[in-house]
């Protein structure tokens, strides 16, 4: 028997009036996803806790099967792994958005207009990690553009452990209990990071990113990368927001060892990546969105099908739904949850039976 367990990242949603009252999912066609509800089990979970809207670290894991509230550090330890940066507990490991700050602290934009290119924020970072010197503390650091606006740095202590109970510079987000947690109502302005606790190490910790965001608004702010992209009409990437500190690894257990199966996961993202890793999964990061949803979905499926004799449970990611969901498209999150049916569901269904 083989086990497809596909997580559609922000695909739930709330009732929406331009769409009669009906959520994305009820408004989208969705004949596919409609037809293996009818043959299998429906029902309501909450990832992490009712009335928490978790980060995407702290769902996946508890859709794993691991109590985040055990096992999860923070997010920026795990995108650290699935970005292939080197960490060893003591540093201190970020995710990290590429903005657009305006006057005073005034955020317009937390994702720089979405239109940053991935090799626009690695020329940034590459700038950052040549020009740029920490002083606040002994320490080295190192940024990593991942895809578009997102990235991860990681700061190394050369003296005593750094600690990752520090707050966020990103205001979207808030520090719950030790786990990320989506803020409802946002003020848009570049928090100062403060420690959450009342040590040296939390305390050098918020120092050196302070020192960092303001250090990296400076250089940015006339690069000529945003230079270019001023005289272009968009906007600058000229802040770094950070968020989800963490200097410690997750010690998640092998998923394959503890249920006895061979399992294998197909990440959209960094995030899931690394959680796949430290989960001690056969893990492959699939290619960036190419714009064309149908092609991105082949890919998908055929992914699978080329991996599907090899192992007995695959873990796959879609985040399709999830950024038109973060910027409040409803139009075009119910087209990718349709996409995803037709070019994902569909062309898969056919190739596959479901007694197996």
């Amino acid at each position: 028997m083989k086990l497809i367990y596909v997580a559609i990242d922000g695909m739930g949603d709330m009732p929406i009036k331009q769409l009669e009252n009906k959520t994305t999912l009820e408004a989208a066609k969705t004949p596919n996803m409609n037809a293996l509800a009818q043959r299998g089990k429906t029902g309501l979970m909450y990832t992490v806790g009712r009335g928490i809207a978790p980060e995407s670290d702290a769902a996946v894991i508890s859709l794993l099967g691991y109590d985040p509230f055990k096992y999860s550090t923070g997010r920026g330890a795990i995108e650290a792994v699935g970005a292939n940066i080197e960490m060893k507990n003591g540093d201190l490991a970020m995710r990290c958005n590429f903005a657009t700050l305006g006057e005073g602290k005034a955020i317009v934009d937390r994702r720089a207009g979405r239109s940053l290119t991935t090799s626009e924020a690695e020329e940034l970072a590459e700038a950052t990690n040549r020009e740029i010197k920490l002083t606040s503390y002994p320490a080295t650091f190192e940024l990593k553009a991942t895809l578009g606006h997102r990235a991860v740095v990681v700061i190394r202590s050369k003296d005593k452990p750094l600690s990752g109970k520090i707050y966020n510079s990103d205001p979207a987000y808030a520090i719950v209990n030790g786990l990320g947690v989506a803020q409802e109502k946002v003020d848009m302005t570049l928090k100062t990071v403060n420690p959450l606790e009342d040590t040296k190490a939390a305390e050098n910790s918020a120092a050196l990113v302070n020192e960092l965001i303001i250090k990296t608004h400076e250089l940015w702010e006339n690069h000529p990368t945003n230079i270019k992209r001023a005289a272009e009409g968009k906007l600058k990437a000229n802040v770094l927001l950070t968020r989800d500190a963490a200097s410690s690894i997750p010690n998640l257990f092998n998923i394959s060892e503890h249920y006895g199966v061979n399992f294998a996961a197909l990440a959209d993202m960094h995030t899931e990546l690394g959680i796949a890793k430290l989960a001690g999964m056969h893990a492959t990061l699939l290619p960036p969105p190419s714009g064309n949803l149908e092609h991105d979905y082949d890919l998908r499926v055929k992914a699978l099908l080329n991996a599907l004799p090899k192992y007995d449970c695959f873990y796959i990611h879609l985040k399709g739904p999830d950024e038109p969901g973060h910027d409040g498209n409803y139009t075009l999150k119910t087209s990718i949850i349709e996409a995803v049916d037709k070019y994902f569901f569909g062309p898969l269904l056919k190739q596959i039976s479901l007694k197996d």
